[in-house]
């Protein structure tokens, strides 16, 4: 049976080609804020550090209503780091508005979420944006997005996609460029016309797969997940299944979306509705909750596994304590284990002392963001530096491999690939653009770990590079370390910009004037 009164869709994109820009204005359009509310920009990116950097980092869901048709959107992250979010939240879809920037085309990431996108057998819509840049080449990205599915082994009825014409600041879209843009109506018109309605049967016993996991200091635990069969209302007694384990439990409330709030539904939720459910405090990300008659597990859900992995110790240093309160190991530990809850493509495991513990993401931001959101907490820890993730195929040791893309002004070419090749990196692709050069490089993952810096001051903050992760290759051999010695301090005491400006050109310093250092601090 379907359900003509839902459609779910998720907006996948490169990082700021503009999808929560665009969302944004899908949710003014469709009068989802009072007339007199104030609105901040960019409302999926509810995080501190999602609006200080720009990204999104956690999926968010939000919901319109169009023509009587309610759309549930899914805003997913566009950094590859952030990957685990993204496959989770396909599972909640049944198409994808994949955006695009209309001079920059289908970069890296793109590729990688439109992949696991195609291999759900997701339908398309493709929305070209910013459209009002200058250097806008429209006909091309479109021929460019064309070969990328190509690429990818899309089928016939992917292939077969609509294209919108979009400039989400603005708030307008069309279907031809020849016709004045006024509104978002062709946007929304697309996704009733092209994204399928959810299909499944309404009265079978009940299938929930959860996919997100929130938290309210109010109600606790609540899972967000898709309705796959039947009905869910509050009080209702479910099994929760997890592979071959079963175990009882009771739904206490059941929310849906409105806008971008959470709506109590006295009378519940249906097939094909996208749902939070309290009541289960421990219920985990990929379980099944099901009716107790016909306790049926859904397919679990596959994620790509961590590449790198660093070390948190304890703060056992003289300055402990001065910036945090949060110091023990039980502390430490007990924010770990909980933060791998809600992230699922972290892992961490303990070592064989008490004060160290192993913790593996899938890349420096994703491990980056996790520690910038413990030292605002309070927490105080000291890290090891960044190590891959290395995997014995076929008896022959493996690392992991990026597909690196560099946007680069042409001059500082040269400084570049000369940078890269003393990291192992292997030249792919190479086109030329309106005053820059795209460079694209195999690299191992080991070779990019501290290059975005090197990289900024080489192009002298003119260039852009994005990596994605391709797979695992034989070891590519040893990388250099430090090219250059250290300067050490021979005592203890707290920094002055008189002697930092003077030290400067014997080395490049990570310390600001009036700080606190140790005897034996180094500096490159």
């Amino acid at each position: 049976m379907e359900r003509k009164d839902i459609r779910n869709i998720a907006i996948i994109a490169h990082v700021d080609h503009g999808k929560t820009t665009l969302v944004d204005a899908m949710l003014k359009q469709s009068h989802v804020f009072r007339s007199n509310e104030k609105i901040a920009e960019r409302v999926m990116d509810s995080g501190d550090i999602e609006r200080e950097r720009g990204i999104t980092i956690l999926s968010k869901n939000t919901s319109v209503m169009h023509d009587g048709v309610k759309i549930n959107i899914v805003d997913t992250p566009g950094h590859a780091d952030f990957g685990g979010e993204v496959e989770r939240v396909l599972n909640m879809v049944d198409g994808v508005l994949l955006l695009v920037d209309a001079f920059e085309g289908p970069m890296p990431q793109t590729k990688y979420v439109l992949r696991k996108a195609l291999e759900q057998n997701l339908k398309p819509i493709v929305v070209i944006n910013k459209i009002d840049k200058p250097d806008a080449r429209i006909e091309e990205v479109e021929d460019e997005v064309l070969e990328l599915f190509m690429e990818l082994d899309a089928s016939d009825e992917q292939l077969d996609f609509p294209v919108i014409y979009a400039n989400g600041r603005d708030g307008v879209a069309k279907t031809d460029m020849a016709d004045e843009a006024v509104d978002l109506q062709p946007l929304f018109k697309a996704i009733v016309e092209h994204c399928p309605c959810p299909k499944g049967d309404l009265e079978g016993p009940l299938q929930f797969m959860v996919t997100t996991l929130d938290y309210d200091d109010y109600v606790g635990k609540i899972a967000v997940g898709r309705i796959v069969r039947g009905n869910m209302k509050p009080n209702q007694n479910v099994l929760v299944v997890d592979g071959e384990s079963q175990r009882k439990a009771k739904i206490a409330r059941v929310y849906t979306y409105e806008g971008l709030n959470r709506i109590e539904r006295e009378n519940g939720a249906s097939m094909g509705d996208i749902a939070c459910i309290v009541g289960i405090p421990d219920i985990k990300i990929g379980e099944t909750v099901a009716d107790p008659t016909n306790p049926e597990a859904l397919p679990k859900i596959d994620i790509d596994e961590p590449t790198l992995s660093m070390i948190f110790y304890v703060n056992d240093s003289p300055f402990a304590g001065q910036e945090g309160d949060l110091v023990t190991s039980r502390h430490l530990r007990d924010r770990l284990f909980r933060e791998v809850q809600t992230n699922v493509s972290l892992r961490v495991e303990e070592t064989g002392s008490a004060d160290a513990f192993k913790v593996s993401g899938r890349g420096e931001l994703h491990i980056a963001v996790l520690i910038e959101e413990m030292r605002r907490q309070g927490y105080e820890m000291q890290i090891g530096k960044p190590s891959v993730i290395t995997k014995e195929i076929h008896g022959q040791k493996c690392e992991p491999l990026e597909a690196l893309t560099i946007d680069v002004p042409q001059e500082f070419m040269g400084a570049v690939m000369e940078r890269l090749g003393t990291r192992k990196a292997e030249m792919v692709n190479m086109v030329d653009l309106a005053g820059y050069t795209r460079l694209e490089f195999i690299i191992p993952a080991r070779g990019l770990i501290g290059f975005r810096s090197e990289f900024l001051t080489a192009t002298k903050g003119n260039g852009i590079m994005y990596h994605v992760f391709h797979g695992y290759a034989p070891w590519k051999g040893e990388i250099p370390g430090r090219t250059r010695g250290s300067l050490v301090a021979f005592e203890g005491g707290e920094t002055t910009a008189y002697g930092i400006y003077n030290l400067q050109d014997r080395g490049t310093m990570f310390i600001s004037p009036a700080q606190d250092y140790l005897f034996g601090s180094g500096h490159r």
